[in-house]
């Protein structure tokens, strides 16, 4: 029985994530297959397209959990918000400058957090988000939520996070998702 397992989180540079990909790649297509994100193997392969790219970013970190027999289970990345970021341009409305200015260091993105189902609900997506942002040195962290994961967004909350606005995240086409932010300070 899952339960009963040791799960193991481990923080990875974005080399190693890379070599890791495999479990990263799997955990994502069984966690976004669900709804409300019913994402395709098509999906997937873009989304581990862009994967390759985003781990080369100097600061990019990610964290893998795995059982004890190497299964993955569970994984999490990002990485600093650079000036010219995109995300605070996918807000239906506008934020002030103060808010949406970047340096690189300011806001930490958080790309994805992900658990497969048989293991959620046992703190492996806190321990994760703790080991992620362990040491990352920004005032914030910036991440997107689609409302429709209650489980999700009910987490984030709890850890702190709150709404700022609404956001497409690629492009028109996708569903509205929640953007929330916690600060760090």
């Amino acid at each position: 029985m899952t339960r009963q397992r040791t799960i193991a989180v481990e923080r990875m540079d974005g080399s190693a994530a890379v070599q890791a990909e495999d479990a990263f790649r799997l955990i994502y297509a069984e966690a976004f297959a669900e709804p409300p994100h019913n994402e395709s193997e098509d999906d997937v392969s873009a989304a581990f397209r862009r994967f390759p790219v985003q781990a080369r970013n100097r600061a990019f970190r990610a964290t893998l959990a795995r059982c004890e027999d190497g299964e993955p289970v569970g994984m999490a990345y990002g990485y600093p918000l650079g000036p010219d970021t995109g995300w605070w341009d996918e807000l239906t409305e506008p934020v002030t400058e103060d808010i949406r200015r970047e340096d690189g260091h300011r806001t930490f993105g958080l790309m994805e957090l992900a658990v497969r189902g048989p293991w959620r609900g046992q703190g492996i997506a806190c321990r994760l988000h703790e080991t992620l942002l362990d040491g990352i040195g920004a005032e914030r962290v910036l991440l997107n939520v689609h409302p429709g994961s209650k489980a999700a967004s009910a987490a984030y909350r709890a850890w702190g996070y709150r709404k700022i606005g609404e956001a497409r995240p690629w492009g028109e086409s996708a569903d509205l998702h929640d953007m929330m932010l916690l600060d760090l300070r």
